[in-house]
């Protein structure tokens, strides 16, 4: 259902837009924290750490994706906002062509250097093959990452959140039932968990992408071309800012990652748990950020900013609401959490688990708030302020993490987050306060 996010009050549309995008990160999420809970459960803590230990790689080629779908969504918002049903058909296909030779050129960067990266962190020698051959199955599925997170980016830009919520249903459902089978009856381990998400994922792209193009035959206007240079330059202005504001994330917990490795597979382990647990939060909480970057770039495109602080309250109402779960479950639940990854018997990798869940989900609040933020001023275009805001996160982390590891073990490693975030959020709050400051200048 395509929706115009330019006329009723924030209050009343954000909610009914929200709503649908939040569920399907919930669903996204909780696939991907099956692939964990079963490779623990069924195969081991060994197999649990080399998917956590790969983890931080796949990050990487994920930045990408997200990247793609944010700079996508904003110029396809801009134009459906303006009407011009033409141009934003051309931009569609323009989107996909140069995710086409991007998934190419990242596959084969993957295949080569995977490797040397999971060295680079040195990950323990009994679980690198594993992680391993964990990430060159994940390659074979980038092109369906990448077209999958295009097409959910042109769905949000249309104001329509309930059907890459339908697609994710059967995915995470089929998901879990391959993961299920794969590892727990065919025991293929680790392998088995990565054939799980390439197949669902697989499933998940085709079924949006051809789904859209039925979609967009009803629409009225034509394509100009199938690739605009304009546009291509619209997209990656977005886009690529966006891609490097996450790969600094993704590098910064490569860093993270190694110091985590030096402690063994069993913090290795329960890191791996509490980081699946922490993006599940960290996600659901981006999906409203996306929600205000199609709310903000529509419109933009139809000449209503004065809109945009109405949009930013509800925002910030929402992620609050959406952080009380979190916080709860993660700070007072922490074992029971960990529990649903890890054998009683892991007794080092639960306390490591835990450790690192009750020093990060009660700054859940202040991250909600900034990720909300962050979607404002992507849909403003305002990509310098997004991506300035990213750095002190990064550089305190890594410093912190690895100062007070020397002091306080792998809880030092977890000590260091609030400090990233605090940074971070304040930054990003300064920056909305501009951009809507010379918004609001005669």
């Amino acid at each position: 259902m395509i929706t115009d996010l330019t006329k009723e009050h924030p209050d009343k549309t954000l909610w009914r837009f929200a709503l649908p995008l939040f569920i399907s990160v919930i669903f996204q999420q909780l696939y991907n924290i099956a692939d964990s809970m079963i490779a623990g459960r069924f195969a081991g803590e060994h197999a649990l750490a080399a998917v956590g230990a790969s983890y931080p790689i796949t990050v990487i080629f994920m930045a990408f994706a997200v990247g793609s779908n944010l700079g996508t969504s904003v110029v396809v918002s801009r134009c459906f906002g303006a009407k011009n049903f033409g141009e934003m058909k051309t931009a569609i296909s323009t989107a996909f062509l140069s995710c086409a030779g991007l998934s190419a050129v990242l596959s084969i960067f993957g295949a080569l250097f995977c490797p040397l990266m999971m060295r680079l962190i040195h990950t323990p020698e009994n679980i690198f093959d594993d992680g391993v051959l964990y990430l060159n199955i994940y390659i074979y599925g980038l092109t369906f990452l990448l077209f999958y997170n295009v097409c959910t980016g042109i769905y949000t830009a249309l104001g329509d959140s309930r059907t890459p919520l339908y697609f994710l249903l059967g995915s995470s459902a089929g998901n879990i039932v391959l993961d299920y089978i794969f590892v727990a009856h065919f025991h293929w381990d680790v392998a088995g968990v990565a054939w799980a998400t390439f197949l669902a994922q697989g499933v998940s792209a085709v079924l949006a992408l051809v789904t859209l193009w039925r979609r967009l035959k009803k629409l009225p206007g034509k394509y100009s071309s199938l690739f605009d240079r304009d546009l291509f330059g619209q997209i990656a202005a977005i886009a690529v800012p966006s891609i490097m504001q996450q790969s600094v994330l993704s590098v910064g917990n490569l860093f993270v990652q190694d110091i985590v490795n030096r402690f063994g597979s069993s913090v290795i382990a329960g890191y791996s748990a509490g980081v699946k647990l922490n993006t599940f939060a960290i996600n659901s909480f981006m999906s409203l950020g996306s929600c205000l970057s199609s709310y903000t770039a529509q419109n933009i495109g139809a000449g209503r900013r004065d809109r945009i602080p109405l949009g930013f309250r509800t925002g910030v109402r929402l992620a609050l609401i959406a952080a009380v779960p979190f916080v709860l479950l993660y700070f007072g639940f922490s074992r029971q959490m960990m529990a649903l990854f890890l054998e009683s018997e892991s007794r080092e990798a639960i306390r490591a688990g835990m450790g690192f869940l009750r020093f990060v989900s009660p700054c859940y609040f202040m991250i909600a708030i900034k990720l909300t933020t962050d979607g404002i001023i992507r849909g403003a275009g305002a990509m310098k302020y997004f991506v300035i805001a990213t750095v002190p996160d990064l550089i305190l982390r890594i410093i912190l993490a690895n100062i007070l590891s020397q002091f306080f073990a792998s809880t030092g490693i977890w000590m260091a987050w609030p400090f990233g975030w605090i940074a971070t959020t304040v930054l990003t709050i300064i920056f909305y306060r501009k951009i809507t400051a010379v918004e609001e200048t005669p």
